[in-house]
């Protein structure tokens, strides 16, 4: 596998067991239900991953765009998503072509981390040119520079803890560190960033943006940002 698209396009073992990636995708889905504007709002989910309780997302909106880079994934959203007619499957280079200014709310969760500096400047660019004026964007989940992999492993225990799966988790830890994400942490690594450097990234790309009281999702020590299109800028 040569990037992190290949690898979520595989089978991974990146959830300690069902009931953990069943509760990771239904916490996901409540912070990202927070924050849609009213029961007509457009959003988009920009690399969405398996998005499982993208029905619960699509319940409080008119329209949700699942967009995904990889194949294999896009091809399971199509297929769980068919019935649902309030949720549309796109790919990243479809959203190029998406009317400009059409998007309520833009969410982009856990997957800075996964792209190279470039990749995010691109990204960033595609959805401040889909944003309404008053829509908003909400990046979530990023990674610090200052806290490593420990503070990782020790939310996600938390967590497992709170909901019943500790001991799925312990062993699923173990898995990991033997398994073909280490590698790929190796080989390709995650980008991580400071605050400043993704407020200066989001001024960048003409978005005005704070940082949010609360990380979207369990991990309390990464960071979530929401923006706007910053007032006076086309």
């Amino acid at each position: 596998m040569d990037d992190w698209i290949d690898y979520y396009d595989s089978t991974h073992t990146i959830y300690a067991s069902k009931l953990h990636r069943d509760l990771h995708f239904q916490v996901i889905a409540r912070d990202i239900v927070g924050y849609i504007p009213s029961p007509d709002a457009v959003v988009l989910d920009y690399s969405c991953g398996e998005a499982l309780s993208a029905a619960k997302v699509a319940e409080a909106c008119m329209t949700l765009i699942l967009a995904e880079p990889a194949p294999g994934v896009r091809g399971r959203l199509i297929a769980r998503f068919a019935p649902n007619t309030k949720i549309r499957v796109r790919s990243l280079d479809e959203l190029r072509n998406m009317q400009e200014a059409s998007i309520d709310l833009v969410v982009m969760n856990s997957v800075a981390q996964y792209m190279n500096e470039a990749e995010f400047d691109t990204a960033l660019t595609i959805i401040r040119r889909l944003l309404k004026p008053s829509g908003k964007f909400v990046l979530g989940d990023v990674l610090r520079p200052d806290v490593g992999m420990a503070r990782d492993v020790l939310a996600l225990l938390m967590f497992a803890a709170r909901n019943g799966f500790l001991k799925d988790a312990l062993v699923g830890l173990v898995a990991t560190a033997l398994s073909d994400y280490r590698q790929m942490r190796s080989k390709v690594g995650l980008q991580r960033y400071s605050e400043a450097d993704i407020l200066a990234r989001l001024t960048k790309a003409r978005l005005s943006a704070v940082r949010a009281p609360k990380n979207i999702g369990y991990n309390r020590w990464r960071m979530t940002f929401v923006a706007r299109p910053a007032p006076g800028t086309p």
